[in-house]
């Protein structure tokens, strides 16, 4: 990975026949070798991955170490350069639809310490939830309109190599507003008191404030909620974040009057 230092630009070879793209220089590589971040960027549009590229090579917590247009090259990128955390747009090539995400999926059975942040164009929640799916762990939903931002782009790089997740403030709009198009909601198998137990979980409520808000003793409370993961399919693992999956459910199903 040694080279001398310059623009993303200029210090990027472009891959050729889905090999893994040459390394990119970023302006602080010796500065802080040990501790940065080491990233691969995908995305299809020529102009946004100008944008990342300038915007993570001149970030000296950031280690940009490929650049690929494809998924097919991102695969390579990933197995060769061996990053920390991939940012990614979610519809690319060969497929042109959720590549990000189905690149996503494969990357927690082979990489499960590699974080990932899909990018998308717009509000879509069912990629959401798709992305989150096996879990909230090291997985990151952000809107392109934030990489105008530099600071929330790269909050969300160190949080998913850290173990965390991000999703955009747009999605859960979108969440809260999206009906169920599917034939049976995965929340009719849930009682009345569970339904309105989780809409406590999805407004982001601890344990015990549900307890309190529902006049529930902290035990009913639990074993409510154990309730409702077994009812949803949500099984106990080491992601801790079941939560957050069981309230992305409620609120992408429930229907305008009950938000």
């Amino acid at each position: 990975m040694d080279g001398t230092a310059g623009s993303a630009a200029g210090s990027r070879r472009e891959p050729v026949d889905g090999t893994a793209p040459a390394p990119v220089d970023s302006p602080a590589r010796e500065s802080a070798a040990g501790t940065r971040l080491g990233v691969v960027v995908a995305e299809d549009s020529y102009l946004i991955r100008e944008v990342l590229a300038t915007t993570l090579a001149s970030t000296p917590q950031v280690e940009l170490m490929a650049v690929c247009s494809n998924g097919k090259e991102l695969r390579a990128a990933v197995e060769t350069w061996k990053p920390q955390v991939v940012v990614t747009d979610i519809r690319m090539p060969p497929s042109g639809s959720d590549e990000g995400v189905r690149i996503a999926a494969e990357l927690r059975e082979t990489h499960p310490d590699l974080g990932v942040v899909v990018l998308s164009q717009y509000a879509e929640p069912a990629y959401a939830l798709a992305l989150l799916e096996k879990g909230t762990g090291r997985r990151a939903y952000l809107l392109k309109e934030r990489i105008r931002h530099r600071d929330e782009l790269i909050r969300a790089i160190e949080t998913v190599a850290r173990g965390g997740s991000v999703i955009d403030p747009a999605i859960v709009d979108a969440l809260i507003e999206a009906r169920s198009k599917v034939a049976h909601s995965r929340l009719a198998s849930l009682t009345p008191r569970e339904r309105e137990l989780l809409a406590e979980i999805a407004a982001g409520k601890s344990n015990g404030a549900i307890a309190r808000s529902l006049v529930l003793t902290k035990r009913a409370v639990e074993k409510h909620i154990n309730s409702i993961f077994s009812k949803l399919d949500l099984p106990e693992t080491q992601d801790v974040s079941r939560r957050v999956k069981a309230a992305l459910i409620y609120l992408s199903e429930v229907n305008d009057d009950a938000c």
